[in-house]
C-alpha cells in the first residue's frame, strides 16, 4: 500500500528539495498546485480557464477550486500508489476541504512531514540566495557559492538577489505562513499523521535521513 504524504514547513524550510528527493527514492508523484496550475494553464483545460479567469481579474484562487485542481490531479491513475503534496494545503480551509474530498474517496492523508527550522536560519538561507539573470541558475553565498565572486559560472554573469530574496520580503513571507498556514500543522497533529523533523543547522542529507526513517515507520520502502 502506498503513502499519502503532505509536506509542511516554512518557505526555505526545505520541503521542495526534500519532496523531489523522496519522489525519487519511494517512486511517487512529487505533486506541487504551482505545476499543476501551469499543466492546466498550458492544456487550456476547464478548470484551467478558472484559473486563468482568476488571474487575469488580479484575485486570488478560492480553496475550493485549488482543492478541486488537487483532488483531479491526485485521482489520476499514477497517484493509486501514493503521492507526495508539495505547497499544499496552504491554510486550515484548504486542508479541511481536502480531507472531506478524501473520504468521498475513503482515503486519509497517511503522513504530513512538518520540516521545522527557526525564522533566523530561514531569513540568513534565503538572503544568501542569488540568481543568474541569463540562464536562470540559482547559488546560495551559504551552501552552493559561485567559483568567482557574485558571477555565474556558466555565463560569467553579474548575479542578482531576486525581490523575494530580500529581507524583508522573507519576513513578510514568513508572517503569512505564522498567520495561514502553521494552523496546519495543528490540524495533522490532531489527525494523528504529523511527525515533525528539525531541520535547523542540519544538511539537506541529514534532513533526509531522518524522513527516511518516518517514511519506512509508515510502512513505505
Amino acid at each position: 500500500m502506498g503513502l499519502r504524504i503532505v509536506m509542511l514547513g516554512a518557505p526555505g524550510a526545505g520541503k521542495g528539495t526534500q519532496a523531489k528527493q523522496m519522489a525519487e527514492k519511494y517512486a511517487l508523484p512529487h505533486i506541487s498546485t504551482g505545476d499543476i496550475f501551469r499543466a492546466h494553464l498550458r492544456e487550456g483545460t476547464p478548470l484551467g480557464l478558472q484559473v486563468k479567469g482568476y488571474l487575469d481579474s488580479g484575485q486570488l484562487i478560492p480553496d475550493q477550486l485549488t482543492c478541486a485542481i488537487v483532488a483531479d490531479r491526485t485521482a489520476k491513475p499514477d497517484c493509486k500508489n501514493g503521492y507526495i503534496l508539495d505547497g499544499f494545503p496552504r491554510s486550515l480551509p484548504q486542508a479541511e476541504e481536502f480531507q472531506r474530498l478524501l473520504h468521498t474517496r475513503s482515503e486519509n492523508v497517511d503522513l504530513a512531514i512538518n520540516i521545522d527550522v527557526t525564522d533566523t536560519e530561514i531569513v540568513g538561507r534565503l538572503t544568501a540566495r542569488r540568481s543568474c539573470p541569463k540562464c536562470g541558475a540559482i547559488y546560495n553565498l551559504k551552501f552552493k557559492p559561485p567559483k568567482k565572486n557574485n558571477t555565474c559560472d556558466l555565463d560569467g554573469e553579474t548575479l542578482i538577489q531576486r525581490q523575494d530574496d530580500k529581507e524583508e520580503t522573507v519576513r513578510d513571507r514568513l508572517k503569512v505562513y505564522h498567520e495561514i498556514t502553521e494552523p496546519i500543522i495543528e490540524y495533522y497533529d490532531r489527525q494523528g499523521v504529523l511527525k515533525t523533523v528539525p531541520g535547523t543547522g542540519s544538511t539537506p542529507d541529514a534532513v533526509f535521513k531522518k524522513i527516511e526513517d518516518l517514511v519506512s515507520a509508515a510502512g513505505a520502502s
